[in-house]
This record gives C-alpha cells, sequence and structure tokens, in this order.
C-alpha cells in the first residue's frame, strides 16, 4: 500500500495544525457557526441531528492492521466505542466532541489518514474494487490509479469549490464491484484489439434525486492520457456546471443539458490544450507509486486443512460459501468479512471487532484489510489452510455471519437516527427485513439478491441500484417507503423502477417478504437469481404480489 513521503506527512501536519486554530477560534466565539461551517466540511466534519459527525477517508478502502487499530482508539477514546463504514469506503465517528477533534486529526495522521475532502462541493475519497490486488479476474491493481488520482485531486486549486460534490470510481476487473457507472466519473481498465492497457472513462453516473447511469466519453484512453484527461472533465464541467440550483448542479445534469456529444467535444478541447502541460511527472509519480502495491509474497502450501474443515463442520462450509472469492494467486482466497449480522445495525464495526480484524489481517493477509462499498470488510489474501483459523476467530468475535450477497447482506445508509437530511429511518427497517428472513431460514434459498436502503432522496445507500431498493420518505409527517425493483450497480448496471405506492413503517418487511415469496414462486430453477427472474419476467408478477387487489385499490401514492 501507499506510504507516506516527508511531503505528505509535513502537508497532513499543516492542514491539522490550521484546522486546530479554527476550532479554537469556533470554541472561543470568534468564528459563528456559518463562518465555521465551510472550515469544517474541509476537513470531514459535520453537523448531524445529536452531535458532530467526522467522516475518514479510507482511501480506495485500503488498511493496515495499524491503521485498523487506530480507528479502533479513535472509537474508543473519543466516541462510543465503534464507528460506522459507509458506501465510499469511509468510517465515519458519530459522537465526537468538537475540542477533541483537532486531536483525531492528529491521531489520524500518525497512521497515514486523515478526513481531508471526505465532504464539500469538491472531489471526494477516490473508491476502488474492494477486492483490488487480490482479484482473479482483474486485468491490473487499480489502486495505484486511484491513488494518482487522490494526490492529483487534494487541495487541487482549481476544483475545491465545483457545483456540486464529485466523485469518482476505479476498477481493474471487467466485473465491476466499483459502481463504476453510477459515478461522477467512472475509470475502468480495458484493453483494446491490440490487447494493449489502456482506461474506458465514463461521465454523468449518480444516484440521489435524479439518478443516471453514467455514458462512455472514451471507450479507450491510453495510460499516459489518463491525468490531463480527467483534468479536462472536471475542469469543463467547473465552467459549465450549474450553480443556481444545487439539484442540477452534478456533473450528470451537466452533461444530460449539453448533450454528451458536446460535452465530449468540450473536454477534447480542454484536452489538447493541457495535454502538453503534464510533461510526464505524472507518469513518473505513478511508476513511483506502483513500487508501494508489489504484490505479496505468496507462499505454497497444501489446503488439506481447509477442504476437512469443510467436510467435517457444516456452519464453516456455508461460511466459506458465501463469504469467499477466488483469489489470483494458487491456493489462496478473498475473505468477506460481514458487518451484517441479524439485527446490527449495518456497516458498524465495534473498536474490539476492528481490533480482531487488524489481528487477523496482520497474522493470516499479509498486513492487509480492506473495506467495500457495500460496508463489510474484506481480507484480501488468506491462504486457504489458514481459513478454519481465521473462522474459528470471527466466530468468537461475532464477525462470521455467513450472508455476503445475500439478503441480510443490507446496504443502509444512518437514516433519521443520526442524519439530518433523512426524511425516513434506514437502520431499523434492514435489521427488521435482516432478521426476518433469518427467522424464515429462507436466505440461502433465495441465493444472491442486493437489498439497498436509504432514508432519504439523497440515496447514499445506492438503493436505485439494488435489485430491490428501499427509499425512506416523508409523507406529511408520517414515514412513507417507496419500493424499486430491477437495480443494479454491476457493469450492466440499471436504475431500479418504482412499484408504485409506498408502505408505512410497519408494513415495509411484510412488503419484502411478498416480494421475495413471489421470486421463488417464479424463478425457473434455483440458479435463476432474482435479478435474472426479474429481467425475464418484467414487473407485474411482483407488483401483483406486492399490492393484492382488496387494498391495493385504497392506498394513497
Amino acid at each position: 500500500m501507499y506510504r507516506y513521503n516527508d511531503f505528505d506527512t509535513a502537508f497532513l501536519a499543516e492542514r491539522n495544525a490550521q484546522f486546530r486554530q479554527q476550532v479554537e477560534r469556533r470554541i472561543d466565539g470568534s468564528l459563528t457557526e456559518e463562518e465555521f461551517r465551510p472550515l469544517r466540511l474541509m476537513n470531514g466534519l459535520y453537523l448531524q441531528l445529536h452531535a458532530y459527525m467526522l467522516r475518514v477517508a479510507i482511501p480506495y478502502g485500503t488498511l493496515n492492521s495499524g491503521q485498523m487499530r487506530q480507528l479502533a482508539l479513535i472509537a474508543e477514546k473519543f466516541d462510543k466505542g465503534y464507528g460506522h463504514f459507509t458506501t465510499r469506503q469511509n468510517i465515519q465517528y458519530n459522537w465526537p466532541k468538537l475540542p477533541d477533534v483537532p486531536d483525531i486529526l492528529d491521531a489520524l495522521g500518525e497512521v497515514q489518514l486523515h478526513a481531508i475532502q471526505t465532504s464539500g462541493n469538491t472531489i471526494r475519497n477516490v473508491t476502488a474494487d474492494h477486492f483490488a490486488g487480490a482479484a482473479a479476474d482483474e486485468i491490473a491493481d487499480p489502486r495505484p490509479v486511484a491513488e494518482l488520482i487522490r494526490q492529483w485531486s487534494t487541495d487541487h486549486p482549481e476544483f475545491q469549490f465545483l457545483p456540486r460534490k464529485f466523485k469518482f470510481a476505479v476498477t481493474g476487473s471487467p466485473n465491476d464491484r466499483a459502481v463504476t457507472r453510477a459515478h461522477d466519473i467512472g475509470v475502468r481498465m480495458v484493453r483494446n484489439a491490440a490487447g494493449e492497457p489502456g482506461y474506458e472513462i465514463l461521465v454523468g453516473g449518480g444516484l440521489g434525486r435524479t439518478p443516471m447511469i453514467g455514458k462512455v466519453i472514451r471507450d479507450f484512453l491510453p495510460p499516459e492520457d489518463l491525468l490531463p484527461y480527467l483534468e479536462a472533465i472536471v475542469s469543463v464541467y467547473n465552467v459549465l456546471g450549474r450553480r443556481d440550483n444545487k439539484y442540477k448542479a452534478r456533473i450528470k445534469i451537466t452533461v444530460h443539458e449539453n448533450g454528451l456529444d458536446t460535452y465530449r467535444e468540450r473536454v477534447e478541447a480542454r484536452f489538447a490544450e493541457i495535454k502538453p502541460l503534464f510533461s510526464g511527472v505524472d507518469q513518473q509519480m505513478l511508476r513511483e507509486i506502483e513500487d508501494h502495491f508489489a504484490a505479496p509474497a505468496f507462499r505454497n502450501a497444501p489446503t488439506d486443512a481447509y477442504d476437512a474443515a469443510r467436510d467435517a463442520n457444516p456452519a464453516f462450509r456455508a461460511w466459506s460459501d458465501t463469504n469467499l472469492a477466488e483469489h489470483k494467486a494458487n491456493g489462496y482466497a478473498i475473505v468477506t468479512v460481514s458487518l451484517k449480522k441479524h439485527g446490527d445495525t449495518p456497516g458498524d464495526a465495534t473498536a474490539e471487532q476492528m481490533r480482531v480484524l487488524a489481528d487477523l489481517g496482520e497474522k493470516y493477509s499479509h498486513d492487509e484489510l480492506r473495506i467495500s462499498h457495500e460496508q463489510n470488510a474484506i481480507l484480501p489474501h488468506v491462504h486457504k489452510s489458514d481459513l478454519p483459523a481465521v473462522y474459528a476467530a470471527l466466530r468468537e468475535a461475532g464477525l462470521a455471519t455467513a450472508n455476503v450477497g445475500l439478503i441480510s447482506d443490507i446496504i443502509a445508509c444512518p437514516g433519521m437516527d443520526y442524519c439530518a437530511l433523512a426524511t425516513a429511518r434506514s437502520i431499523p427497517v434492514a435489521q427488521e427485513i435482516a432478521q426476518r428472513f433469518d427467522d424464515l431460514k429462507l436466505e440461502h434459498d433465495i441465493g444472491p439478491l442486493k437489498l439497498k436502503i436509504s432514508g432519504c432522496i439523497n440515496a447514499c445507500g445506492h438503493h436505485h441500484v439494488g435489485h430491490i431498493g428501499i427509499l425512506g420518505l416523508d409523507r406529511a409527517g408520517v414515514e412513507n417507503y417507496q419500493i424499486t425493483l430491477g437495480g443494479d450497480g454491476t457493469e450492466t448496471a440499471e436504475i431500479g423502477s418504482r412499484t408504485g405506492p409506498g408502505f408505512a413503517y410497519d408494513e415495509i418487511t411484510d412488503a419484502i417478504e411478498r416480494i421475495v415469496l413471489a421470486y421463488l414462486d417464479l424463478r425457473e430453477s434455483p440458479e435463476e437469481t432474482f435479478l435474472m427472474a426479474y429481467r425475464r419476467v418484467g414487473a407485474d408478477p411482483f407488483k401483483a404480489a406486492l399490492y393484492p387487489e382488496d387494498k391495493g385499490k385504497s392506498r394513497a401514492a
């Protein structure tokens, strides 16, 4: 992983010192809250419903064990003993006290982490495939490119006051696990007809109030052109993006209103202007960054212990069937640690659980961990002979839930329990749905199903690209939950379609159960997933199950 140099260390120390002074001025009254707001947002500090919230960047989801232990220490010392992992591969602390925030930032700096640009109208934390550097299907590790983008975008003087927040996602695999098509810019590693590596560039994706799938602005971009081309895209957006209406300020609206062809023409013209200014230093930087991401020294050892454990222990077999993914190295596996134990808050981890993850990463995963946009933790490099020991440790820590990719592996934003923007609760809905299907003992029979919940129209829970999506709204002071079906966040991305009128808080779990039972009746075989069945039969059979005639006629939209 990337290690800070002297410049990085000095830069971060100076930023933290500046913010410490700003906090002191806020506390002594020299700054009003209105004056303090833009300063705190530049450093990832929000004011939520009940307290401040600090959002910490985990660059492209990559951590080492020392960093994870420091996150645990911060949770214990400055918060309520836990942290919340988010869909942007960040961790949020929901209860820090303002006087403590500078100390938290200094503690983060000790392990080369920070909260810069995790908020505000600037380029946010760059996210990537959570299996990066380990996946058997990747063309190349995308993290060096993500790190290059991170260094270029951090405190970039032209892009600190964009029309709206701006998000990048990078993947090195044809199987998109980074939701690149739902980002302002998606970068996908590809090969052209001659087998040469390059990038497909997507622009104008995003969820929220007006969900859109990103469009291909360049189907093949040579590696040496990447950074100037990305700068051209963002600088054109900085000029054309609307500042008169924040709901129409995202690049997706800019591309839509101007048309992709016109936007592309502007980008290509800007690219021609600035490309000569990139003298090759960016490529030199990339080569230096790539040296930080050398593959671990994988060992060659028998896997008999793994095979024996699968034969002897049905619980271990169930966990390995759902929570393991294929690794590029022979004899290894990628372990996804579910942070979605039935009935718990999706994405939350206690300080003690973080320490368990750190210990396992250090002992069994070449000192590497990842955080996924799906709010789970990853041990990316585990030899199969070590999997029984890893499973035993996870089980003791309450982290061995065998549900990755199943209906209880729910993405959920904090909702109205924490967020000042939320219009409905997300966490208790996710907890109740997960518990319902655990009680029914159906989720393994259901198979792969992505359920995502957002507590407001901003769609932080990615509900638009859920196979089943739930959006919580306020209807005259009452929580109302709309359902969408058929969404997809992969390389075949689609925005889900709304089924019809919403449901009350005490009706939504029953409604989801009706949809799922309808799927089990409709599928042609256990191999036909929910999304496959939906695409085959369409929405009507699901709507018929969702809105029985004796209820549907009386529902208010």
